[in-house]
Order: C-alpha cells, then structure tokens, then sequence
C-alpha cells in the first residue's frame, strides 16, 4: 500500500479493514500506558480519536493522529484571547498617531500605550485585565449594523458605568476612553438635544466625550470636536442625596423585617417559648426535689425539724447585673496645624452668588467617599458646595476648572442661602491696623500639578490625623491660622513663632517655617510674598 495514491471506491473496505484491525491490535499490545498516552483525552474507541466531540464521519486513518493535548488547548484558550483582547486595531493606531501628544501609537499593547500616554499613572492587574475587555467594548458600542434595540442597550449600560466614575477605570485615565471616545465622537454629534440631555438621555456618555476632548489631561490634538453646548440641558438630574438614600434604605429594610416578622415568625416564636418553659418547668421541680431532700437531711443531721413534705422551697435569689462601665472619652488632642484637614480640591464649576455680590458659589471635589455628610453628586463625583468671598478679587475664568487647597473640616455655615462645606486657601498681602483687608490682591494657593483631588496637605515636620470637625468652642482654628505665610520663594508654609502655643521655650522652643506640601510636592502663590493665608 502506498499512502497518497488514490484508491477504487471497491477497494476502500478492505483498506478501512486493514486499518482497524492493525490499530486495535497496536492498542491491546500496549498493557502500560506511556507518559504521551496519559496526555491524550480519554476516548472510547481508540481508533477514533476526532477533533471535535460532535459527531463525523469515520475516518480510517484517525487512530494514526493525535489531536491537541488538553494541556496545550487550555493554554491557548486562556492565552490567546487574553493577548488579543489588548492589542490595539489598525483604527484605533491610526487615530493615536495623528492627535496623541507622544508616541503611544508606537505601541500596540493598550497596558503599554497607556502607560506611554500617561507615565506617571500606575495601573493595577486588575485595571490591566479591564483595558483589554474595554477595547472589545469600545469595539462593537457603535457598530453600525447592529440591531437600534441592542445598541441602545449597550450604550445604557455604558451610561450607567460612567454615572460614577470619570473614566472608565474610575479616576485613572487610559487607552480605553480615547479609543471609546473614537467610536462614539461620530455618533454623539448626531444626537438630538433629547438623546444628549433627555431624560431617557446618554448624559455622562456626552460628558465623557466633552471630558476626553477638551482634558488637558488626555491632550489630544483635535480639528474637528463634537460641538457640546453645556447650558443646553434638557433634563437635569437631580443629584443623589446620600444620606436621604441611606435613610430611605434603612426604613425599607425595618419594614421588611417588621413585616417577616408579623407574617411567619410569631408561631414558631410562640411554640418555641412554650417548649422552653415546659423544658424548665420539669428541670426546676427537680431540682426543688434535691434541695429539698438536701434541706431535710442537714435538718435531722442538726437536730432540727425540717421543712413538712411536699412544701415548696425558697428560690435562690439572681444577682443583679452590674451595670458596665462607661467608657472614658478619648483623650483630646494637643494643638497642631495637623488637625486642620487641608486637601487638594478640584473646582468643577463656578458660578456668582445670587444673592451676594461678593460670593462665588462653587462645586467642588474633595475626594469625599459616596454618602458622606453635605456632599451630592456632580457629573459622577461627589462634590461639595462651596462659597467664597472672592468676586471682585479674582475673575470668575480662573475660578473654572482649577485645583486649589481646601480647609475641609470647618463647621458648614449657610451665606445668604446657600450651604458651605468648606473653605477655599488664598494669599493676600498682611495690612497695618485699621486698613482694608480685603482691598488688596488675593492669589489662591496652588497644590503641585500632579496632586489629585482628596490628596492630604499637611505642613512638613507636623503631620498627623485631622479632627473630623473642627469644634467652634475651642477656636483651634483661629488659633492656628495666623502661622499660615507665604515665602521669599513663593511657598506656602507655617511660621511656628506666630503661635506662641506652639513656640515652646528653651531647649523644646520650635523656630522657622514649615512647608505647606503633599506627597506630589509644595504648595505655592503666583507672586505674593510674606502674605498672609487664610
């Protein structure tokens, strides 16, 4: 027999055979099974080991090939689609090399293309994994032969995923939402006003575009932008009140329970507290029959008549619990600028007073966690509001869309109306007795570039843990701010001479001025020296 050449159809089942008896033999002579045998699956008929667990017809030469080892098809089922799912498509590379500020287009990983984008970001594994399942995402979210019902499914659930984060990694930018910001730029510029900002509208998709387009952050180098009107809401959504949705949450859940309670746990209650006192009834009779058997024998042993039979015996009287012992309240605090909570805060927006001249109101992030007292949400942050005496000190345009360094655990105090959650940092030059303080320049004090918002500030040399509210009563506030100065360089920082309760004498006596800094680096002013901060 010569393998290759053609057989007559007449002669196929004396080959097929032929065949099938010599591969049967060759498998009952092996009585021990080699290493490479252990690596195949498991098949009920040797000699017809297939490629796919289906059904197929039978071929005589199976018995002589030996499929994939199951240790190799795992490996390439959770390798390969694991590779591909990050490597970065034609489109997406085109569109990089023509508006991303640096080579990233050079990459063809999303991992390395957005560490390339953004060098000083670090991305977890798991934020890794997710790059890859985002791309797949930002792949088919506008594919333009699918189904209205399913895109519009998708982009709902894409909608909701950003109602809460700024990007789509929550905080961190990367090459997803540029390449989701590809696929969907063309289909957001021919949405109606109703599909933007509708109520059944795609709000934090047409923010996420603005957000990737105009971000310095993501700088990209863009002709053509999709045209946003940001005072053109048709639906505003109203912010989440944390605590009203905690509170609202804790009553459904009491009525629940209270409503269990009525329909199926008295009963059982019922039953189960007869049992037990019928338990209890039978083992205190007993035990009255010892103690009085016990009474009786120490009776006759002393020579005194004991109690008559069958009269009931005195119970042992419970000892009263003692009450536990309060616990002491903490120990207070000594003074120190530490317990000020200073943190990088992040204008979202701002805007003038209604009802005072001299007030901006603003929105601004902290870094609050979700349900924290006087914050809402704004634009998937939670944010708080803000006033500040600052309209007609600095022009609205430099309030927009800034860093600044708040003071976030002051007692909220309402300004002609509105609610404010914390306190904006600025410079402004110190004045002689009797003169206008708020005639001079102010410059709001800076955090370093890099800061985020939420990032602790603390002065050098005396960090510590803040107070979570600062109390009225004690003025450790008042006490503390007049250390706060600007410097020769322009730094912000903390004269310990100013406050004598810190100052100390002798040996322990503090000089100098400390740093006003996060771990991203100092805190500085645009020109103001020897200012005074508040």
């Amino acid at each position: 027999m010569q393998v290759g050449t053609r057989s007559s159809p007449a002669a196929l089942p004396a080959l097929r055979s032929s065949l099938l008896h010599f591969t049967r033999t060759r498998t009952r002579t092996r009585t021990t099974p080699t290493p490479f045998q252990l690596l195949r699956p498991r098949t009920t008929t040797p000699a017809r080991l297939s490629f796919s667990t289906a059904a197929a017809p039978y071929n005589p030469l199976a018995g002589f090939f030996t499929p994939l080892q199951p240790l190799l098809v795992d490996f390439f089922r959770q390798k390969i689609p694991a590779m591909a799912s990050s490597t970065i498509d034609e489109s997406l590379l085109t569109f990089l090399n023509t508006h991303a500020p640096n080579n990233a287009s050079a990459e063809t990983d999303a991992v390395k293309a957005s560490q390339a984008l953004f060098p000083s970001v670090t991305y977890s594994d798991a934020e890794k994994a997710e790059l890859g399942q985002w791309l797949i995402t930002a792949s088919h979210v506008a594919s333009a032969g699918e189904d209205a019902a399913k895109a519009s499914e998708r982009l709902s659930a894409l909608n909701t995923h950003l109602s809460s984060r700024t990007t789509v990694l929550g905080a961190k930018p990367s090459v997803a939402d540029i390449a989701l910001y590809q696929k969907l730029a063309p289909v957001v510029s021919k949405w109606s006003a109703e599909e933007r900002t509708g109520e059944n509208g795609y709000h934090h998709i047409v923010r996420h575009v603005d957000f990737v387009q105009n971000s310095p952050l993501f700088a990209l180098k863009l002709d053509d932008k999709v045209n946003i009107d940001l005072d053109k809401v048709v639906f505003k959504i109203k912010p989440v009140d944390a605590k009203a949705e905690k509170e609202r949450k804790k009553k459904e859940k009491e009525a629940a329970a209270a409503a269990a309670a009525a329909s199926g746990a008295t009963p059982t209650t019922a039953t189960g507290e007869q049992g037990a006192e019928g338990k209890k009834s039978r083992k205190e009779k007993a035990k009255d029959k010892v103690q009085a058997a016990g009474e009786a024998v120490a009776s006759t042993v002393a020579g005194k008549p004991g109690p008559p039979e069958g009269a009931p015996t005195q119970k042992k009287e419970k000892k009263a619990k003692q009450p536990k012992p309060q616990k002491a309240p903490p120990a207070e605090k000594p003074l120190s600028p530490a317990l000020i909570d200073l943190r990088v805060a992040h204008i979202l927006k701002a805007e003038k007073h209604p009802n005072a001249d001299s007030l901006y109101v603003s929105t601004v992030a902290c870094g609050d966690a979700p349900g924290t007292d006087n914050t809402s949400e704004y634009e998937g942050q939670v944010v708080r509001t803000v006033c500040s005496g600052l309209n007609g000190l600095i022009p609205l345009e430099e309030m927009q869309n800034r860093k600044i360094v708040a003071v976030c655990n002051l007692k909220p105090v309402t300004m002609r109306g509105v609610k404010s959650c914390a306190m904006v940092l600025a410079a402004s030059p110190r004045v002689a007795e009797g003169e206008d303080s708020h005639g001079g320049p102010v410059e709001l004090v800076s955090p370093p570039t890099d800061a985020k918002a939420g990032d602790r500030v603390f002065f050098e040399g005396w960090e510590g843990e803040p107070e979570g509210q600062l109390n009225p009563k004690k003025k450790i506030w008042e006490a503390i701010q007049p250390g706060f100065t600007t410097t020769d360089s322009l730094g912000v920082g903390f004269d310990v001479e100013a406050v004598p309760q810190l100052s100390g004498e002798g040996a322990e006596k503090k000089t100098g001025v400390a740093a006003l800094k996060t771990a991203a680096g100092l805190c500085t002013v645009k020109t103001l020296k020897g200012a005074t901060v508040r």
